[in-house]
């Protein structure tokens, strides 16, 4: 890895956000995304893009290729990550976008395919080098780091609140639960599928659901081992999601406003990644943020003596930008060691 140019990006997966990956990382200067595995058809691809990004004019589709002002990243009609030569565009790293392919097995041939390093945009299925949520645990990153994963929206934007407000406060443990928008691997109508609930309707019903934060919160922050429970509704909204967690206190005299305004330095601190809303907002409104946690001021609520309830909010573009983040953390660390 060189300091004079970009860093060289595949993405696998052009669904929601590997195109919202795409779209950031083609505004920046220092990443540049070569190529991108997806089963779709280059055409309906472009024409997805192009129908969610604001000015979708600076994309156009050449052959194979999805072309820009700055990069050419060509398209590769590719369904598994044994498929995948990124040797051929000698890229640093792989965003595996797919929700899919989260086990070693396949990130290990992703890198056996030429991957300098794979960062899974969701949780791993089993061990692997690290999960980095960049304004966390960025600074333990390693050099021999090969199997990342970025988190989850959900994870991360947990993980933002915990973190900053043990810094300030002693926390006995959490119970969180996501008010989820819907995902695309539920069914918009009843069909039988994983298990009984997620046979259900997205479409017509509030669905409860497991949420994996709670197994690998651990390997972020040791000292929230065990300590915290982890839920999920999915819900009829198709973006926008709400994170409900309540917390309970070691000291009593912990008030609500005492967390608002750890939050409130916390947006400031982490400017760009947490953000505090003062007005009653609701979950559309959080759409378009880059921030990977929205605190809700007005829905700190204190229960009896230790319990504290808190909303935040949150959407895939955050976590979006956090996985570039991941990238760039890694890129700076061949940087370094190439000096």
């Amino acid at each position: 890895m060189t300091t004079d140019r970009p860093l060289r990006v595949g993405i696998m997966g052009f669904g929601q956000i590997g195109r919202q990956i795409y779209d950031l990382a083609c505004r920046s200067a220092d990443i540049e995304v070569v190529a991108i595995a997806d089963v779709g058809q280059p055409e309906i691809l472009h024409y997805l893009l192009s129908a969610e990004v604001e000015d979708p004019e600076r994309y156009t589709l050449q052959g194979n290729f999805l072309v820009n002002q700055s990069s050419r990243a060509r398209l590769m009609q590719i369904d598994l990550p044994a498929e995948t030569p990124w040797d051929i565009f000698d890229v640093d790293a792989v965003i595996d976008a797919t929700g899919k392919f989260r086990g070693r097995r396949h990130m290990e041939e992703h890198l056996a395919n030429g991957a300098g390093r794979v960062v899974l945009r969701t949780l791993p299925l089993d061990d692997i080098d690290r999960i980095v949520i960049p304004a966390i645990n960025g600074s333990e990153i390693q050099p021999d780091d090969r199997m990342i994963s970025g988190g989850s929206p959900t994870t991360t934007a947990l993980c933002l609140l915990l973190h900053n407000l043990a810094q300030r406060f002693a926390i006995d443990c959490a119970s969180m639960t996501t008010v989820h928008a819907f995902t695309s691997d539920q069914a918009l109508q009843d069909y039988a599928g994983s298990d009984f609930r997620r046979s259900r309707s997205a479409a017509k019903n509030i669905i409860p659901n497991t949420h994996e934060a709670s197994l690998w919160l651990g390997r972020i922050m040791p000292e929230f081992e065990g300590r915290v429970m982890t839920w999920a509704l999915n819900v009829p909204v198709q973006e926008g999601n709400l994170l409900d967690v309540n917390l309970v206190m070691e000291d009593q005299s912990v008030a609500a406003e005492d967390i608002n305004e750890v939050m409130r330095a916390a947006a400031q601190t982490l400017d760009g990644v947490v953000a505090v809303a003062e007005d009653p907002i609701v979950s559309s409104d959080v759409i378009g943020s880059t921030s990977s946690l929205l605190f809700d001021a007005k829905g700190t609520v204190k229960a009896g003596k230790n319990t504290i309830k808190t909303l935040s909010w949150y959407e895939n573009l955050g976590h979006a930008a956090r996985l570039l983040d991941v990238v760039r953390l890694y890129g700076a660390l061949g940087q370094e060691a190439a000096q």
